[in-house]
């Protein structure tokens, strides 16, 4: 008896044949990074950043990266490309680029005035990318290393990425809920959804 192939296997079976589509170019900015057009470009004071992310009701979020780090392309090329991820974050979320290794002027929470490389060794970064979110109002001391409420070292799948930004969001280093159970938690409820396609 003929026993038509589903839609699923269908895609599957032409998914194999099709050509592998290209990720999405990011462009390189004169120091070497990738860049991600919706970053925001400041003065790299970080009590300033958190207070103009928060008149904008949104969490800072300062992302470290280095000249030909492979991880950081993958973040902006497949990961900052994915529609959902990116329109969650620029939501809630503002982002500023630093280079690990870079010159430019940056100025810690307590008041320590730096250049990228020497705040990346200060804060204790060593891994691109390395994300650090922010609390929601300057803490009035310490650093940005003491201060983070969250960091995230390496490069990850789509919804561990995009699961550390909403666990950040709904605060829940402030809950019980470590983010490893928030993580496994949402990734069951995609499971339930059919909306799982990766990790």
């Amino acid at each position: 008896m003929f026993r038509p192939y589903s839609l699923s296997a269908l895609v599957l079976v032409l998914g194999l044949f099709a050509p592998a589509i290209p990720a999405i170019a990011a462009p390189l900015g004169e120091d070497g990074l990738h860049k991600t057009p919706w970053f925001a470009m400041t003065f790299r004071d970080v009590a300033e950043d958190i207070e103009a992310a928060r008149a904008e009701g949104k969490r800072l979020a300062m992302v470290f990266e280095q000249r030909g780090c492979i991880y950081c392309a993958a973040m902006h090329e497949k990961l900052l490309a994915d529609p959902e991820v990116a329109d969650y974050i620029k939501e809630n979320f503002v982002v500023v680029q630093y280079n690990m290794f870079g010159d430019e002027e940056v100025t810690d929470l307590d008041g320590d005035v730096l250049t990228e490389k020497t705040a990346a060794r200060k804060w204790g970064y060593v891994f691109t990318p390395t994300i650090v979110f922010l609390p929601e109002t300057p803490p009035g001391e310490g650093t940005v290393a003491e201060a983070a409420v969250a960091t995230m070292p390496g490069a990850f799948g789509k919804w561990t990425f995009l699961n550390m930004f909403r666990w950040v969001r709904d605060k829940g280093y402030e809950s019980d809920e470590h983010f490893q159970k928030y993580h496994a938690r949402i990734i069951n409820e995609l499971r339930a959804e059919g909306r799982l396609d990766a990790e």
